[in-house]
């Protein structure tokens, strides 16, 4: 009986401005590109907390693609040069629970970059897919719960928090 080969499912966080513009560049030219990647769109990936990539893998992602604006050309200023640090520490982090950093990569691709967004996704899917399957991580101590949110200091609930994304819901 022949097994179909390992096809890696990988979640794309990318930036409204630029990576996801770009991904619709890709698509409007038709570029050939794998479908294996599934898109959130970010309004900045300066805003990706490091618990949205490690609650990716939790659910099965066996690979992360973070793209966002090149540095410097960053809608909200600086805030891509924030995303390089936290890539870093998120890698180190991820490392903690025994996921290789190969396994989460941090590009960039402006909105007139379509083909090399195209060869971005193609570049990840066999890299990830040199990897084969993600091993099944433990589950989080709280039960799968998150962080229970209602008592926030500031009154909020965060609800208009990164509809798109649900990481608060």
């Amino acid at each position: 009986m022949n097994t179909p080969p390992f096809e890696p499912k990988i979640i794309g966080f990318l930036c409204n401005w630029c990576s996801y513009a770009g991904a619709d560049k890709a698509g409007a030219a038709q570029l050939n590109y794998p479908p294996n990647v599934g898109t959130i769109r970010v309004m900045c990936t300066g805003r990706i907390d490091p618990q949205f990539v490690l609650k990716a893998f939790a659910e099965g992602a066996d690979g992360v693609v973070v793209l966002g604006c090149h540095p410097g050309d960053c809608h909200y200023k600086e805030q891509n040069y924030r995303m390089i640090q936290r890539h870093r520490l998120t890698v180190k982090f991820l490392e903690q629970f025994g996921i290789p950093a190969d396994r989460c990569r941090l590009d960039f691709v402006s909105a007139a970059e379509g083909e090399k967004f195209a060869r971005v996704i193609r570049e990840t899917v066999e890299a990830v897919r040199a990897l084969g399957p993600m091993p099944k991580l433990p589950p989080p101590p709280d039960g799968g719960q998150g962080v229970d949110r209602s008592d926030r200091s500031d009154g909020s609930d965060r609800s208009d928090h990164h509809q798109e994304c649900s990481c608060c819901h």
